[in-house]
């Protein structure tokens, strides 16, 4: 049996039966039959308009922020060597832990240095001993100038030299004590500040060198808390800055701790706070940047000297902007642009002008008015000029509030 479409056997039915109610042309039955089962066909067919979600801008007093990349630094650092030579007697810290300043790092044996102490003390005793014998012969020959002349006054004068020198010997003696005694606390190495301390470099036994023989490096501080950050800022970046200032539209950094925010490798939103510390005077030649520095509360100590971060920093006024979902904007060639659904329905390739991301939302330049419905979801079905069946979202904007609402207070300090 040969096959027969669905048109063919609708139009054989259709035929009979009307060639059984008889009085009709073949031809004009055939032909009304045939015009009745296409658009029957046809209405089968047709899909409706694809279903697309779409949402009005959100409408927000934000602040652009300009964004760089930083490394952080200790804002103080020392390594920490011998000031006297010796053999190490023990290391008196762990590897890698807090230490705070004044804390016993390393002890020096301290003997050759507590006997030369010794020493010093015998000296300035003699060297007192000696001034008092002086002033006493100075004191009796002043008084035998003034009752006899049994001494002459180039005795006197004598004499009084002998006690300037006793005195000068003295505070030598003095001076030298005090050399040795620097030297006992010299071999018990202490931290000079709070911080982290390294790893210990020398371990019992070994012999280190002074400060006079090219000190030996015993380990290394580094504070923590707080904690700098230093960036580069472009040379473009900076002239806007210098604008926006001397059009009393932006605080300048120079003057004012102008808030930054941080975020560290790995996160997707800044979780550190601080202020602006530092610019430098000059722009790098070879770069064209501006040597730029905050400083970060670490209370924590989670962040180290050398890691890396990315430094938010106002760029601008507060200023109402429009702002869609970031998924929302799509690439045609070298422009930016979003599909919007107008009152009839249809798709239309708006292009805009895009500013930065405030949380999570794209903030619009140009292109877009309050009123407008932007498709967010369904972007794949939807094609210019053709008609869509548009669905509001239920939180406009991706769950900020819509356009007509009112306008929320500046979403940055």
């Amino acid at each position: 049996m040969g096959y027969s479409s669905p048109e063919t056997r609708c139009n054989r039915g259709s035929v009979r039966r009307l060639a059984r109610c008889g009085g009709a042309p073949i031809g004009i039955l055939l032909a009304l039959t045939l015009a009745g089962c296409e658009e029957k066909a046809q209405s089968q067919a047709a899909p409706p308009p694809p279903p697309v979600t779409v949402a009005q801008p959100v409408k927000r007093t934000v602040t652009d922020w300009d964004e760089f990349t930083g490394r952080f630094e200790a804002i103080q650092e020392v390594d920490v060597r011998a000031r006297v030579g010796g053999f190490v007697n023990s290391v008196e810290f762990k590897d890698g832990a807090i230490v705070r300043a004044g804390d016993l790092l390393y002890t020096i044996d301290p003997r050759p240095f507590e006997a030369v102490a010794l020493q010093a003390e015998g000296q300035l005793a003699d060297a007192r001993g000696k001034g008092e014998l002086a002033k006493r012969d100075l004191e009796r020959s002043l008084n035998l100038v003034q009752t006899s002349s049994a001494v002459t006054e180039q005795a006197v004068d004598q004499r009084r030299q002998a006690l300037q020198a006793a005195r000068a010997a003295e505070t030598q003696a003095k001076g030298a004590l005090k050399a040795a005694q620097l030297n006992v606390e010299f071999s018990h190495v202490v931290a000079p500040i709070a911080g982290r301390v390294s790893r210990h470099l020398v371990t019992p036994g070994n012999l280190v060198q002074g400060s006079e023989g090219g000190a030996t490096l015993l380990t290394s501080i580094v504070s923590l808390d707080p904690i700098y950050i230093y960036f580069d800022v472009d040379e473009a970046t900076y002239q806007r800055n210098s604008r926006l200032w001397s059009e009393g539209l932006r605080r300048s950094s120079r003057d004012t701790s102008n808030p930054v925010q941080v975020t560290l490798t790995g996160e997707t939103k800044p979780s550190h706070e601080g202020e602006m510390d530092f610019l430098d005077n000059r722009l790098d030649a070879s770069t064209a940047t501006l040597r730029s520095r905050a400083i970060i509360p670490n209370k924590d100590l989670s962040i180290l000297p050398g890691q890396f971060g990315r430094v938010r920093i106002i760029g601008s006024s507060p200023y109402e902007a429009l702002l869609i979902p970031d998924t929302a904007v799509a690439t045609d060639q070298s422009r930016k642009i979003v599909f919007v659904v107008k009152e009839d329905n249809t798709v239309e390739a708006r292009p805009v002008v895009l500013g930065p991301l405030d949380e999570g939302l794209r903030v619009i330049r140009e292109g877009l008015k309050a009123e407008d419905r932007v498709i967010v979801d369904g972007l794949q079905r939807a094609r210019v000029g053709a008609k869509v069946t548009p669905q509001m979202a239920k939180s406009p904007a991706g769950d900020k509030a819509s356009a007509g609402d009112k306008p929320t207070a500046g979403a940055k300090p």
